[in-house]
């Protein structure tokens, strides 16, 4: 392709194709010039030899300094695009964060005349080398954020703005930053992160400023209650989620994270974390775009890059726990159980020989735990494990009904507890318990984790832990508003300091009587607690059902009609349902209705964990035989 070719295609003379390939052109109208450009880099055209020497002469080639091009990807791949897309090749050359090595590859660049330079330099003072470019007509445009105001650089601080408005929108207001100290870039997302908490009337805090290399991050987490945490990058994210899950926090459910992301692969973004992709591609087209805007003389349109800054998915977020639908939180002893089925039970002077074993998970925490779950309700389970491989077991089954374990402790001096139950052929039991770590729960497994029960809205407490702990619970509970739901397990007598913070009092009929020697009748025996404070008293009777006490309600509930194959864990089975159900909005009568056909399932069927019934199946039983107490 000749000059004169060129000329003919664009329909100018031969002198105007000269002075624009030349950079002569100031006298030639903008139409024209970008049509004879046009045509020059579709055909590939070249000055001639006298031409190329000349330091105007366009070669449609642009150099590209980088800093360090192994975190320039996306930057890169922006700029390559708009050059392609122009018509311009593209020289690549890396400092390597050297200045020596920046000055080797400016001379460079200038050796082969390119028409324009994107430039990151390694730092202000390269900026001193820019005459080498000015000298040679090069047109230069820098890149830098740590560089002066005019240069092109990411607005951190936009992204942290909108990184807060996201956490914003989805109702927090407890948000942490987590942050690398001393970095502009973390200046700056922070200016972002303070005027959006502002622009929400949400006061900012010295302590929602979490350091990237702090190792105090998880107690100011718990300690400061934060909802969510927005992470400045994603390398600082991705190792606070996997602190986060070592802990058995669950993500979005205890804690919403977003991060803003930088140059890495799709591929490596995993647990997916929802985050706002820092647009380096869009910068690199931009700046690319400008450039070559100045390099043939004409307006480059200016585009807002960070409108396109959209969250990649919601699967780190959600509204903070405490305005979701309230949860249980099950605070009681967890065992192994160990079935054995026997002809008779076991008495004095006489071995039996038991005709089959069985080992779950159990533990009146456990079963009402996995009970309430079952049932559809978000649930805490508190208390401790030992340092052996029945605790293995329990945390499979807590993840597999996904209760919530992060209230679960490990006591690595003691075994986790056990129960040996002989049940004989009519159902009736008999129970040996192997308290283990279930002895060690104190007052501070409870204040450790208090948090548990901000969105509580009932308590459940199982008494095969210490008094000091069930009455550390039981005021926590109250004070975040819980409704509290004692069973008397192992228990002779009970603080009145406990009783004083408890709403519904479940004993059976021989923990009754322990407890009240000398009172024959339910109703003088449930007036007993009644007096002491607590609202209901609710008495269960096994295969008579149960009978219910409180100021001013007293009903009897008989059974329902279930074959019992096993009565162990029917009263956990009870109160699960009992609690599920008067949380769901049920009246008194109806959720103890309601429980009791919970409880008739769970005696029908060989042991506690197995038997404990799903929320669909016992509903579907229900319209069947009492259409009108489901609702």
């Amino acid at each position: 392709m000749t000059i004169k070719e060129i000329a003919g295609l664009a329909g100018v003379s031969i002198s105007t194709v000269s002075k624009i390939v030349n950079s002569k052109d100031e006298n030639i109208n903008a139409e024209t010039r970008n049509r004879v450009l046009k045509i020059v880099k579709e055909y590939h055209y070249s000055p001639y030899a006298s031409a190329k020497t000349a330091s105007t002469a366009k070669t449609f080639v642009l150099g590209v300094l980088l800093k360090s091009a192994s975190n320039s990807r996306l930057l890169l791949d922006g700029i390559l695009t708009a050059a392609r897309e122009n018509g311009y090749h593209i020289l690549i050359c890396d400092s390597c964060n050297s200045a020596e090595e920046e000055l080797k590859n400016i001379t460079a660049l200038c050796k082969y005349k390119v028409d324009g330079v994107i430039w990151e330099p390694v730092n202000s003072q390269s900026l001193q080398y820019e005459h080498h470019f000015a000298k040679l007509d090069i047109v230069s445009v820098i890149y830098g954020s740590s560089l002066p105001d005019s240069s092109y650089c990411i607005d951190f601080s936009a992204l942290g703005y909108k990184a807060a408005r996201i956490l914003t929108s989805y109702k927090h207001r407890k948000i942490a930053c987590l942050l690398s100290p001393g970095s502009r870039r973390s200046q700056l997302i922070l200016e972002g992160f303070k005027k959006c908490l502002y622009d929400n009337q949400i006061p900012f805090a010295a302590g929602m400023i979490i350091s990237a290399d702090s190792d105090s991050w998880y107690s100011d987490i718990a300690a400061r209650k934060y909802t969510a945490i927005l992470c400045g990058d994603f390398t600082s994210c991705l190792a606070l989620y996997e602190q986060l899950y070592n802990v058995h926090f669950r993500i979005p459910y205890d804690i919403s994270l977003i991060a803003l992301k930088d140059d890495v692969p799709e591929d490596l973004h995993y647990p997916p974390i929802s985050g706002i992709q820092v647009p380096y591609y869009e910068l690199g087209s931009y700046i690319c775009q400008d450039l070559i805007g100045r390099c043939e003389k004409r307006e480059h349109s200016v585009s807002d890059i960070y409108r396109e800054c959209t969250l990649d998915h919601t699967a780190s977020l959600d509204i903070p726990y405490g305005i979701r639908s309230k949860k249980i939180v099950v605070v009681g002893g967890i065992n192994i159980d160990i079935t054995l089925n026997v002809d008779e039970l076991p008495h004095s002077g006489k071995a039996v020989s038991p005709s089959r074993s069985t080992t779950f998970p159990g533990g009146k925490g456990v079963n009402q735990a996995i009970g309430a779950a079952r049932l559809g309700h978000a649930v805490s389970l508190i208390g401790k494990v030992g340092n052996d491989y029945d605790s293995a077991l329990i945390y499979s089954a807590m993840k597999e009904n996904e209760v919530d374990i992060q209230g679960i402790g490990r006591d690595l001096s003691a075994s986790t507890g056990k129960a040996y139950i002989h049940v004989q052929n009519d159902g009736e039991s008999t129970i040996s318990i192997l308290t283990g770590a279930n002895q060690h729960v104190g007052p501070q497994d409870i204040t450790d984790n208090e948090r548990l029960f901000e969105n509580a809205g009932y308590c459940l407490l199982p008494t095969e832990i210490p008094d000091a702990a069930i009455e550390t619970a039981a005021q926590t509970a109250k004070k975040y508003g819980a409704v509290t739901i004692l069973k008397p397990t192992l228990l002779e007598q009970i603080p009145d300091s406990i009783l004083k913070n408890i709403d519904i009092f479940i004993p059976n009929r021989l923990e009754m009587a322990a407890l009240c020697p000398g009172i024959s009748t339910l109703s003088q025996q449930a007036d007993t607690f009644i007096r002491k404070g607590v609202h209901t008293v609710i008495i269960t009777l096994g295969h008579r059902g149960c009978y219910v006490k409180s100021p001013d309600y007293e009903h009897y509930y008989p059974a329902v009609g279930f074959v019992s194959v096993d009565n162990t864990g029917a009263a956990d089975a009870f109160i699960a349902a009992l609690a599920s159900y008067l949380l769901y909005g049920y009246q008194l009568d109806e959720a103890v209705r309601i429980a009791g056909y919970a409880a008739g399932f769970c005696i029908s069927r060989q042991g506690v964990v197995p038997a404990l019934i799903d929320r669909n199946s016992l509903e579907a039983y229900i319209k069947k035989v009492e259409p009108d107490l489901i609702h």
